[in-house]
């Protein structure tokens, strides 16, 4: 089914099935019924027998699937090979990012990277641990300290520069944060940023949180489950609920999103391309 033919109300069904595992798709869908240019949603869609939508995937820079049974990977698996490779990342529910990769990894390069368990955690209610009182939203002012930083975090998550084949794009995106107050910092006495986080996406009472990163030279000193409560509590202003997903293999990450509150709710799985 064509992003075109996709019916909305059909779509708000599936994205309202689990709202923290589609809060990224559930955002971009927003944001394109209420921009000023296209208002069709790049959501592809199956359909059962009386036409109703059954599943759906957002084929953006990012293919992110929702909803999708076996065949319904298979059709989105072949839209996929028609359109090309010209995707950054595969990311969403582990089941279904690793089945569309199986259908695709034949016909499609070899990835960067295959991360088949990252636990989905949210949490519904404000941290015990105190928050640490710094942490605010970033201004236009903290720009230039927030950019390399912001690189940094990129760099060390997904490890290769975020400015390769050029940096007007991810400068755009970071500042776009900042001037919207959802880059959440601390920063020391000079200025720098010793603390950072992005309220990414925020749709249907869920605020996905994602860019956590900590100063290396900082690091051990305990400022990352304070920080955190803190960003946590200024990103539940927005929604209810706070979510974020981690690599199953991010020990100490995984030991700070447990002390602030987090619970797990699921899994994802990425594949970086």
């Amino acid at each position: 089914m064509p992003a075109g033919e996709v019916d909305p109300a059909g779509l708000d069904r599936l994205l309202d099935a689990d709202p923290v595992a589609h809060a990224f798709v559930a955002a971009h869908v927003a944001a394109y019924r209420t921009g000023t240019g296209s208002r069709v949603p790049p959501v592809v869609g199956t359909a059962g027998p009386g036409g109703e939508l059954t599943g759906a995937c957002w084929v953006g820079t990012n293919v992110v699937p929702v909803a999708l049974d076996e065949a319904g990977l298979d059709l989105v698996a072949g839209h996929l090979r028609r359109g090309g490779s010209r995707h950054a990342s595969v990311f969403g529910p582990a089941e279904l990012v690793l089945g569309l990769w199986s259908r695709l990894q034949g016909s499609w390069p070899r990835p960067f990277d295959v991360r088949p368990v990252q636990p989905l955690l949210a949490i519904d209610h404000d941290p015990a641990p105190e928050p640490h009182p710094g942490v605010r939203e970033a201004t236009a002012a903290d720009l230039p300290a927030v950019l390399p930083a912001s690189a940094a975090m990129f760099e060390e998550e997904v490890g290769y520069s975020p400015y390769t084949g050029g940096d007007r794009s991810y400068r755009e995106r970071v500042r776009g944060l900042v001037e919207s107050g959802r880059c959440l910092v601390l920063t020391d006495g000079s200025g720098r940023v010793v603390f950072k986080a992005d309220v990414g996406s925020v749709a249907r009472g869920v605020a996905q949180v994602q860019g956590v990163w900590v100063d290396p030279a900082r690091r051990g000193e305990g400022l990352a489950v304070p920080c955190m409560a803190a960003a946590v509590r200024l990103a539940r202003r927005y929604t209810p609920v706070v979510s974020l997903y981690v690599n199953d293999y991010n020990t100490p990450a995984l030991a700070t999103y447990r002390r602030v509150g987090f619970e797990r709710v699921g899994t994802f799985a990425t594949v970086l391309l």
